[in-house]
């Protein structure tokens, strides 16, 4: 595909794009996905939204205070100014976001995205190592940083130039941005330019980087948004999932600002908060994991949930039992999705009378899927395969050879085992790789090793995803140690206090059991399968 003269000063992003060999195919069949060759997604998000809706409507709410769309535009305005202005960056360097959810967060991202800057945004549950990789992969210019996650930031890339914001300090962006002019003209970069860095894990436990065009970032909410979830001016979107997701990216902040509508950001959003928020605010679209919907049901709040018109459920599969209980106490009929962050977002589902509880869904208008066999040619209807799919986004890892690997003679291998009735509809088998999903996270098996193996009394182990009533999976921990002893309760606390202390906290290992050794095939191979299995010590 032969890409437009790109508005990057700093073509670090398009030097480091796939070969054109190794795209994917991209179909733009919907006359929506037709975009100019110029475009800036920040200004269609804002500008183009003031314009057919006004300035003095609701964008950006939070506990701590709401935003028009008309003052999120100035604070973006301002924000481009600091980093041009002030900070020296230019089109397409790189910035990285580092903090949760709430409107400095997402004003940082129009503002970074505004000045044709790429926006990296990070976990603020990372530690040093993971943010270091990060910074390694990508290579940010300016971090913009909640003052409460500095510190890990500033361990992990001593050298990066960081501008904290939300402590109210002399150099605050917030008191930089507050002298400058909120009408800051969006640099006119080409639709295929890239706008976002998105990091997601692989077996290897590396994260890897994709690529995302600002025409993606409309897309999104031009095929699944508008067709499948048909959202209005007058919803209210919440959810959990970090905008450093592209699950949250999308359901927290494209879309309803596509629409018109405004998104509840939440710094925190466990069950009964969530729930308590959804009710208060008149929340009617929200976006969560299967785990967050059950839990709000088995702890009484389903009266809390019943003005909810879209409930959105992706990050992993949405079991039937869990569909049937939230219809049956609230009414509701959540929306399941299949989406990835080499997709950006999702891709398979269904809505109102199209849901078939216990599948995903049939295509996304825009997209097409497919079941292949291992020849890579479709199978017959009702036959496991792997899940293959185009459309108009698609996997463009930044320099990463595991391109061949997810892209290949055009689909988009999502890695997942699913089979396809014979009404178009896609069932969720199982995950072809040793990513663990567990309540709407990803995380890499060989990650969790690489951490555990840092403990001195830790010889080998192996990590697996376990089937988990609450969660959808688990992590579980196989360790030999190295003393040889039987291992103990203090121990595998021990250990998983370690983890923590290594990685994000959400990638612990929730069982560990201690294994005289592991199983391996004579070439010395870690036979996963008979983890998966539970017969290790057999």
């Amino acid at each position: 595909m032969e890409l437009s003269p790109s508005a990057h000063t700093d073509t670090f992003c398009r030097d480091n794009l796939p070969l054109p060999g190794q795209w994917p195919e991209f179909l733009f069949t919907l006359p929506e996905l037709d975009y100019p060759q110029r475009l800036n997604c920040a200004e269609e998000l804002l500008d183009t939204t003031i314009k057919r809706h006004g300035a003095d409507r609701p964008c950006l709410l939070s506990p701590a205070g709401d935003w028009s769309y008309g003052e999120v535009a100035a604070v973006a305005s301002q924000v481009a100014r600091v980093l041009t202005e002030d900070a020296g960056i230019v089109p397409g360097n790189r910035v990285l976001l580092r903090g949760p959810n709430n409107p400095w967060l997402a004003a940082c991202w129009l503002g970074v995205v505004r000045a044709g800057a790429v926006a990296v945004t990070t976990m603020p549950l990372l530690r040093a190592g993971e943010i270091a990789t990060v910074c390694e992969i990508a290579r940010p210019a300016l971090a913009l940083c909640d003052h409460r996650f500095a510190w890990d930031l500033e361990a992990a890339a001593p050298g990066l130039a960081t501008i904290r914001y939300g402590g109210g300090q002399p150099g605050d962006l917030a008191a930089a941005a507050s002298g400058k002019p909120g009408d800051f003209a969006a640099v006119p970069t080409a639709a295929d330019d890239v706008a976002m860095i998105a990091f997601t894990s692989g077996t290897t436990g590396r994260p890897k980087a994709t690529m995302h065009f600002h025409r993606d970032v409309l897309a999104i909410a031009d095929t699944f948004s508008a067709r499948v979830l048909r959202p209005s001016p007058d919803d209210v979107f919440t959810g959990t999932p970090p905008l450093s997701f592209t699950y949250g990216l999308g359901g927290l902040l494209v879309f309803p600002l596509r629409a018109g509508a405004s998104a509840l950001l939440l710094e925190k959003a466990a069950p009964d908060e969530l729930a308590g928020h959804i009710a208060a605010r008149g929340v009617t679209a929200c976006f969560t994991a299967p785990t967050g919907y059950r839990a709000m049901i088995a702890s009484g709040r389903a009266a809390d949930l019943r003005g909810l018109r879209l409930a959105v459920s992706a990050g992993e599969h949405l079991p039937a039992s869990t569909w049937h209980a939230v219809y049956a106490k609230t009414g509701i009929r959540i929306i399941d999705g299949i989406g990835s962050t080499e997709m950006l977002h999702i891709f398979i589902s269904a809505a109102g009378d199209d849901i078939v509880p216990g599948a995903t869904g049939k295509a996304v208008p825009g997209y097409v899927a497919a079941v292949l066999g291992d020849d890579g040619q479709p199978v017959p209807d009702g036959t496991i395969g792997r899940l293959a799919v185009k459309g108009p986004t698609g996997c463009r890892y930044l320099a990463d050879d595991r391109q061949r690997d997810y892209v290949r003679d055009g689909w988009n291998l999502t890695g997942d085992s699913y089979l396809r009735d014979a009404q178009g509809y896609f069932w969720y088998q199982a995950r072809v790789d040793d990513i663990i999903i567990s309540s709407g996270y990803n995380i890499a098996g060989p990650e969790v090793e690489e951490a555990l193996l840092l403990h001195p009394d830790v010889a080998e182990c192996g990590v697996v995803g376990v089937p988990d009533e609450a969660r959808g999976q688990i992590v579980k921990a196989y360790v030999v140690l190295r003393d040889g002893g039987p291992g103990s309760r203090e121990m595998a606390a021990e250990l998983q206090e370690f983890v923590k202390q290594q990685i994000a906290p959400y990638k612990y290992p929730r069982a560990i059991m201690f294994l005289d050794a592991l199983p391996r095939t004579i070439t010395g191979k870690l036979q996963r399968y008979r983890l998966r299995e539970g017969d290790a010590g057999s």
